[in-house]
């Protein structure tokens, strides 16, 4: 991959995160001019500076490389380019299915296997909105200490700033399209 492309892959990562280049630069331990650097594709990292930098932005650093054989389209994310979260300890797959450089909505794809969840406590955000549709199987979403049992077809919508959980009912595997602003990944 051209150092121009990583470093693209890098910049919108970390708008994503909202991030600036000092913060990176102080949870990688280097300087904002290397950061800055990477970003413009002037200096390539090595492999440490790489997974320091990974690390600062929370993400795997094989999300650089997956599909970077193919061109990558600023609109569209094709089904074999979706990035993936394994939360093996919580039961649950995360499909990225929009891509890093619109950072203000981010849609998902939740393959919740049975007995997966998003763990006992609830969580929130602290800004934006959260929406998303039932593909397969049954979704148990609590808002605010409420339980609702959401099914193929069904939708649901909520700020994010609710106190929520949610989890695979019964012994078959929830499919929801899940779609958060701001982007959270």
């Amino acid at each position: 991959m051209p150092d121009r492309q990583l470093g693209q892959r890098l910049r919108d990562r970390r708008k994503v995160r909202k991030m600036s280049l000092k913060d990176v630069a102080e949870k990688a331990n280097v300087s904002v001019g290397m950061i800055s650097q990477v970003e413009r594709g002037i200096s390539m990292p090595s492999v440490r500076l790489l997974s320091s930098i990974c690390t600062a932005l929370e993400m795997p650093v094989s999300w650089l490389f997956e599909g970077s054989d193919e061109r990558l389209d600023q609109l569209v994310v094709r089904k074999r380019q979706r990035r993936t979260l394994d939360l093996g300890s919580k039961g649950m797959i995360k499909e990225l299915m929009t891509p890093d450089c619109c950072s203000d909505i981010q849609m998902m794809r939740l393959l919740i296997r049975p007995g997966g969840s998003s763990g006992d406590q609830p969580y929130r955000h602290e800004t934006g909105a959260k929406c998303g549709t039932v593909l397969s199987g049954v979704l148990a979403l609590e808002v605010n200490g409420v339980v609702h049992q959401i099914t193929p077809g069904d939708s649901f919508a909520f700020d994010a700033r609710e106190l929520i959980r949610f989890w695979a009912v019964g012994d078959v595997e929830a499919d929801v399209i899940w779609v958060v602003t701001p982007a959270v990944y």
